[in-house]
Formats: structure tokens, sequence, C-alpha cells
């Protein structure tokens, strides 16, 4: 699946994706900044309060680093916001699990405390929500592009993936002719 071609330009779910990397990403520039002017030491294990949560430097140049991404797949929209918001997602939840792995030893480089480790799942999980909405789901209207590919119309079964053999492969139940 070419997902470029899957969904057009116009769909309403791009806004979805936009949206979602938008807010996500201009809340991790603020925080980012934030740590950035207050001049943070850059490597230090203990950090300092930033909104809430601990920071240092490192942790607030990544910031930045990650909301410029998302805001780029705001502005790109379509399958590449989506796909970016799912990558960064399952990546802030991946990093919330290594930095509980190393809270409260020398390792923490970024220095993360509880709240931080909360927040990343917390973060994750919605950013990759907004990347999945409409794309991953087993109730997806008949004319979301994802369903179509899944689910090909009778004279496209040609030239996809061969159903012969699968259980109730003839006939799909509810889909309009």
């Amino acid at each position: 699946m070419k997902l470029h071609e899957e969904l057009p330009v116009d769909h309403r779910l791009s806004q979805v994706y936009r949206v979602g990397a938008g807010l996500c990403g201009t809340a991790l520039l603020v925080f980012g900044c934030l740590g950035l002017a207050d001049g943070l030491s850059f490597f230090s294990t203990d950090g300092e309060p930033i909104a809430g949560l601990s920071s240092n430097g490192l942790l607030s140049l990544v910031s930045v680093v990650v909301a410029a991404l998302l805001i780029a797949g705001t502005v790109i929209g379509g399958n590449t916001a989506s796909t970016v918001n799912i990558t960064v997602g399952t990546l802030f939840v991946l990093s919330g699990f290594a930095n509980l792995a190393v809270l409260d030893s020398s390792a923490n480089i970024l220095a993360f405390r509880i709240q931080n480790v909360l927040f990343s799942f917390v973060t994750g999980l919605v950013i990759a929500t907004f990347g999945m909405y409409g794309r991953v789901s087993g109730k997806l209207p008949y004319d979301n592009p994802y369903w179509r590919h899944r689910h090909p119309r009778p004279s496209d079964r040609a030239t996809a993936a061969p159903a012969a053999g699968r259980p109730g492969s003839a006939a799909l139940p509810g889909r309009p002719a």
C-alpha cells in the first residue's frame, strides 16, 4: 500500500492529522523554548522545573526538535502527518519506558522525573491516536480510502492479493455495489 496515493489531499482526515500534530507540536515547542530561555544546564541530571515538568538543556533541545518535526507534519498534512504522529507517539511511549528505567540514576541524561514519564506516556498516546484516527479501526466508513484498500471491489480483486481460500471472501457484508 503506497500511503501517499491512498488519501486524497482534500480528505477530511487530513485535518485531524494536522490538528493533532499542530497542537502537540506547539505545546512541545513552548516547553522547549521556556527551558532554553531559562539557560538550564545542558547535561544536568537534576533538572529544573519548567511548566510543572523537570527539564535540562538537552531535554529542551530535544523538545524543540520533536516539535519542529510535528509542525513539519502539520504543514505537509495528509498521510505524512498521520505517519509522523504515529511514529512520534510511539517514540514518546518508548521514551517513557526507557526513562522510567533510568530514573534516579546517573544515566538520566534528560533529567526525567516521574511526572515527565507520565507526561511522555499520555502525550505519546494522544499523538499516536491523532495519527491513527480514521486509519486504524474495525468500523471505517465505506468512503474511507483505507477501508477501500482493505476491501477492493470485485473488479479490482484480480489486481489485489488472491483471496481464494479465505472464509467470507466471496461477499463483503454491508458493502455498497
